[in-house]
């Protein structure tokens, strides 16, 4: 079994459970605007439980969530501000945790059919500047397409340029496709065209994240192939690969209105059946594991403590 790093869990439904303010269309950025302690709270929570690495509470500092005018006035100032939470967080911790700074899907989630690179430019290109002084690598996460990818490379640059930090680029699933190969990305591009695509834009890790348990086995196991196959590559045979589900029932893409209502919670995806799941991750190859929404401290716990002695590894 490969040596594990430990990601933190959903933040917006962890802040929706302790009691912050919370509601759409502003989902976990609301806590943030009215009450920012609450997400210092959350991040100690899974430093706690065992965390290595926290992600930047800016998934919802988007248009979509926030509005427009909001983002345009105060979307800069909430991303620096979950920088810095998040940051202080970290270096408050007993060991060393990192930050990752979430680079969400600027247009919304889960539709391809939404991405537009013109309009998410410049919003991209206002959370990496309010978040660059404080985190230790980038996710650009829940990317339901290669071309998402793409742009975040392209805003970031490359290793040649001051201040590059490393990338994690981690794709979200159809979950209607469970156990009917190839495993696919939301706008129908295989999980083999999202590794390649990590590979070609130097990515240090490409993850999975956003969809059940049930789906990420299979990626897991593709993504596997598909760098071995290439592993005469020594940026390819570095290329790590990473879990990160959430609890939610299946989402139809066509349904996926974020701002409408909050999704339900499975009552099945107990600590202990979400440790079964990353045990069958770490097997097929996954070293970066952690959870999504409806995840919470109780599973990063159990997962650092389940994962086998001498197993996890920041």
């Amino acid at each position: 079994m490969n040596a594990i790093t430990l990601l933190d869990g959903g933040t917006g439904r962890e802040l929706k459970r302790v009691g912050a303010p919370f509601r759409q269309p502003e989902w976990s950025a609301l806590a943030l605007i009215e009450a920012p302690q609450f997400v210092s709270q959350v991040h100690e929570s899974y430093i706690a439980a065992g965390a290595d690495v926290l992600t930047t509470n800016t998934y919802a500092v988007v248009p979509f969530h926030i509005g427009a005018d909001r983002f345009r006035e105060q979307g800069h100032a909430l991303a620096a501000l979950a920088g810095r939470l998040a940051r202080a967080a970290a270096d408050s911790a007993p060991r060393k945790v990192a930050v990752a700074g979430s680079l969400p899907p600027a247009c919304g989630s889960y539709r391809a059919e939404w991405f537009d690179a013109e309009a998410a430019r410049p919003i991209l290109r206002v959370l990496i500047d309010a978040l660059a002084p404080s985190v230790d690598h980038w996710l650009a996460e829940t990317l339901s397409c290669v071309a998402e990818a793409r742009l975040v490379r392209e805003l970031l640059g490359n290793a040649t340029d001051i201040g590059f930090k490393p990338l994690w680029l981690s794709f979200t699933l159809e979950d209607e496709t469970r156990g009917t190969p190839p495993a696919r990305l939301r706008s129908g591009e295989t999980v083999a065209d999202a590794v390649r695509a990590a590979v070609e834009l130097r990515a240090s890790a490409v993850l999975f994240n956003c969809s059940q348990p049930e789906v990420m086995g299979d990626a897991v196991s593709e993504a596997r192939r598909v760098l071995d196959a290439a592993s005469a590559d020594a940026a390819t045979s570095r290329l790590r690969i990473g879990v990160y589900a959430n609890a939610f029932p299946p989402v139809q893409a066509a349904a996926a209105e974020a701002n409408v209502e909050l999704s339900a919670i499975r009552t099945d995806i107990t600590a202990p059946a979400y440790l079964v799941w990353a045990r069958d991750w770490a097997k097929r190859g996954a070293s970066i594991i952690g959870g999504c929404c409806g995840i919470g401290p109780e599973h990063i716990m159990a997962l650092r403590g389940g994962l086998g002695p001498g197993s996890i590894a920041a």
